[in-house]
């Protein structure tokens, strides 16, 4: 062929190794193939599982799980919606307490003693029934309203009233000692002072 004999000895280093390579590789992708049987059978494990699991959904871990947690949130929001609706119903209650007149100090205590969970609301807010309501809670609490009643001065010691005589000067008024008795005198004649 015409090869000098050290380029012959290089070629066929260069082929062993690259023979010696492919071999390696060939080693390589025989391991992964002889893996390939094994792999199925997970595979196929995992499928039948996934196939138990959607006909048998009620045993399934992962929908117990997610069902206990929608129950969860579902009773959680219920409670949030009952306290808003509670507390809405109360505070339109305190409302119709204070509009009958109902002492201030007294109607928070009006208020735990009453079933305000009876009550219900209109889709303004507004309690429904509330004429009769009034009524119902005028008689019932009659003793907690505040009566308002104008009284008169107290005549066992009337204003003196000497007809003018008790008039003094800006000037004795202002000689006057003592601050109280003074102011007093200054209030009597306040047309003085007003200039």
């Amino acid at each position: 062929m015409g090869i000098e004999a050290d380029k012959v000895d290089e070629i066929i280093v260069a082929h062993t190794e690259t023979v010696d390579a492919l071999k390696e590789k060939m080693g390589e992708l025989q391991t992964e193939a002889d893996k390939v049987p094994d792999i199925q059978k997970k595979l196929d494990k995992a499928l039948k599982q996934i196939e138990d699991a959607e006909k048998d959904s009620d045993k399934n871990p992962w929908k117990v799980k997610y069902d206990a947690i929608k129950e969860e949130f579902g009773d959680y929001k219920k409670n949030v919606e009952a306290e808003k609706s509670k507390t809405t119903k109360t505070e339109a209650f305190k409302k119709l307490l204070k509009d009958i007149g109902i002492a201030e100090k007294r109607i928070d205590a009006v208020v735990r003693v009453s079933d305000i969970e009876s009550i219900n609301l209109d889709a303004e807010g507004n309690i429904e029934g509330i004429d009769d309501l009034k009524k119902s809670l005028a008689s019932e609490w009659e003793d907690f309203i505040v009566k308002s009643s104008t009284r008169g001065a107290d005549t066992t010691t009337p204003p003196t009233n000497n007809g003018g005589a008790g008039k003094k000067t800006k000037e004795e008024i202002m000689a006057i000692k003592d601050t109280v008795e003074r102011q007093q005198a200054m209030l009597e004649n306040k047309e003085l002072f007003l200039t």
